[in-house]
This record gives C-alpha cells, sequence and structure tokens, in this order.
C-alpha cells in the first residue's frame, strides 16, 4: 500500500507541476483566458483581475504538484488538493456541456485539449486524488513541519517571480506557434481526408476507411456491412484561425508578408488604445533606421481604422499599418506593443515592449 501511496502522490504531483507550469510561464496567455471565462460568466469588468488571477492560480497549482512531489505538508495541502480538483472538475463540466470557453487551456498551448477531453482528464485525475485525501495522514515528510512550509513558500515565491518576469517580457518558454526559430505562415494547402465508418450487421463491430479504400466493390462484405458514419480531417482547419493580413482597404496581403525572403519587422500593436505610449516613442526612431536601411517595417493591429487615424495623429507615426484577428496577434507576441524580426516565413527575433531593442545590436547581429 506504501507503493501504490507514494505513486499516487507522485503522479498527481507530475501533472500539477507540469500544468502549473507550462501555464505559469506564459501568465498573459492564461489571463486571455481567464478574461474568457469572466465573459461568458457575464462578469467581463472582472478581466482587470484576470492577469493576478492567472498568476495565483498557476503558483497554487504548481506549488500543490511540489508538495506533493517532495511529500512535504500533506495533511494540510491534501484539503487544498481536493477543494482546486473539484472546482476545475465542475467548471470544465460545464464548459465541456455547454462549450462557453472554446480552450480552456488546461495545459496552456503546450498540449491543446478540447473541453470533453480537460473534462474526462479531471474526472481520471480525480481517481488518484481522492484516495490520496484519504490517505493524507500517512504520508510523513522528512522535515519539520516549519521547513515544510517554508520549503514550499521558497517554490511559491520563485514561480511567483518567473510569471511576473514572464508578463513584463515575453515567456521564458515559448510554446506557442510563432516562437523564435518556428516556421509560420505556410500557405500551401495539405490533402483532406475523407473517412468512412461501417457497421456489421450481425455482431456491431465498426471499421473506419479512407472514403477512396474501403471494399465497395465486394458485393459480399457490402451485403454484411452498412454504413454508419463519415468524418472529415482537414488540416488546414487550424491555418483558418491563422494570420489573415489585410491592409486597410480590406485587400489581403498575407502572402507578400508571410513569403518576403527578406528581413522584415512586424510592429505587433493588438490594442492601440491600450498600447504604452513610451514604448512607441521608443521604437520611432528605430523605425527611422530600418527604414533608412531599406528594410520592411509594418505594423499590424486589430483596431479599427478610426482608431489608425487617432493614433497616427497622437503619435505623429508613419507605420504602414495593416489589419489581423487580435487573437492571432496576441498568440503572435504576448506584448502590447512588441516587435517581431521575421524572414521568409521564419521568426527570427521578438522583443515585448519593455525590450526594444537598439537598432545597432539588431545591424551587427543581423545584418552584418
Amino acid at each position: 500500500m506504501k507503493v501504490l501511496r507514494n505513486s499516487f502522490r507522485i503522479l498527481i504531483g507530475l501533472v500539477f507541476v507540469f500544468s502549473g507550469f507550462v501555464k505559469g510561464v506564459d501568465p498573459l496567455g492564461t489571463a486571455f483566458r481567464i478574461e474568457d471565462y469572466f465573459i461568458a460568466f457575464g462578469i467581463p469588468w472582472a478581466g482587470h483581475f484576470a492577469l493576478p488571477v492567472a498568476i495565483f492560480m498557476c503558483m497554487l497549482e504548481f506549488t500543490l504538484g511540489v508538495s506533493l512531489l517532495l511529500n512535504l505538508w500533506i495533511k494540510k495541502t491534501a484539503w487544498l488538493l481536493l477543494l482546486v480538483m473539484t472546482y476545475f472538475t465542475v467548471l470544465t463540466f460545464i464548459d465541456a456541456i455547454w462549450n462557453l470557453v472554446p480552450d480552456c487551456g488546461c495545459f496552456g498551448d503546450a498540449i491543446k485539449l478540447t473541453n470533453m477531453q480537460t473534462f474526462l482528464k479531471n474526472l481520471v485525475l480525480n481517481l488518484f486524488v481522492v484516495p490520496v485525501f484519504l490517505w493524507r495522514k500517512k504520508f510523513r515528510s522528512a522535515l519539520p513541519a516549519a521547513f515544510d512550509v517554508l520549503l514550499l513558500s521558497v517554490f511559491a515565491i520563485a514561480f511567483a517571480w518567473m510569471s511576473v518576469y514572464s508578463a513584463r517580457h515575453l515567456p521564458l518558454r515559448d510554446f506557442m506557434a510563432w516562437g523564435k526559430g518556428n516556421k509560420v505562415g505556410k500557405t500551401e494547402n495539405l490533402p483532406v481526408k475523407f473517412f468512412v465508418t461501417y457497421k456489421n450487421k450481425k455482431t456491431g463491430e465498426k471499421q473506419e476507411y479512407l472514403a477512396s479504400n474501403y471494399p465497395w466493390n465486394d458485393t459480399v462484405w457490402m451485403s454484411q456491412w452498412v454504413f454508419d458514419s463519415q468524418r472529415v480531417e482537414d488540416p488546414n482547419a487550424e491555418r483558418a484561425a491563422s494570420l489573415l493580413v489585410e491592409d486597410m482597404q480590406g485587400n489581403d496581403v498575407t502572402a507578400s508578408i508571410m513569403k518576403n525572403p527578406d528581413y522584415q519587422f512586424l510592429l505587433v500593436i493588438y490594442n492601440l488604445p491600450e498600447t504604452n505610449s513610451d514604448a512607441i516613442l521608443r521604437i520611432l526612431p528605430f523605425y527611422k533606421k530600418v527604414r533608412a536601411e531599406g528594410k520592411s517595417f509594418i505594423c499590424i493591429t486589430s483596431s479599427t481604422p478610426a482608431d489608425v487615424r487617432k493614433f497616427r495623429l497622437a503619435h505623429g507615426t508613419a507605420f504602414e499599418f495593416y489589419n489581423a484577428d487580435d487573437v492571432v496577434l496576441k498568440t503572435m507576441v504576448r506584448s502590447n506593443p512588441g516587435l517581431i524580426l521575421l524572414k521568409d516565413g521564419v521568426v527570427v527575433d521578438k522583443w515585448a515592449f519593455r525590450d526594444f531593442p537598439e537598432w545597432d545590436r539588431v545591424r551587427e547581429k543581423y545584418f552584418k
């Protein structure tokens, strides 16, 4: 039983540490999803608290995982563990039934699960959590309780610092498609696959085939099997939500940006009215030097043409402005504004506004 208890403890600990880390390393991404929940539950005003809530929740999840992994203070943390799992199980059940938020972000951008998969994952995890809670008095730490609390506090503070740093700069580990070194903007269409499922009339057994491969010309087989269902695998479906860039007249200019073989800078401002004004003042000299070197520099935003006009007048900017979906822009760079260096569809580098580079350093690194 001791081996079983420790196996359960370690398994849950690993899941909580991983889940807390992949969300906590990208707290803005987690905050965006929490904002979606606030909107779904009719309290959009609470969106102002989404970031601190995200950091706290991820810190709590990570610290609970550390507690379980290192067998620290489990008699007390087991109560928190049970409460957290109960809360998230109920929340994901509601989401699985009514689909209030399309992506709950259970594992951040590291692993994508559907709402139903997330709920089922929590149900399975509860099969381990409940026994650990019931066995909580049987776990013995090798340290005094005060040291357990001190050690867990150190982990919690260190994790909170990491999350705050990632929120103020960029995620320390970028799991998104627009991470440094990733190829983006693949515009070629991949083949769509059609599948059909047939059911045996006698046994009820089901078999799935590629639509082009099922034995339609076998009369004996066809007499024993009946059509049941069909499905489509479209590898291009996710790209429907990928970057689509339009000029201010509504013309699609995505290909000219994604297929540009030269270096180009993308200033991403998903919300012009709420952007950091000091950052714009700092990027203007950089923009002028980039243009003087004959390099491309454009600004992509989700704001309206009216907001663009106000922004130009307020800041005296001469950027070329283009439009894209705000959700996609937030996945490109977790900063408002943020700067991306792109070359032939590859993300060469990216910076949050607090880390906007000096032109001389960028030129020395990339344009020798």
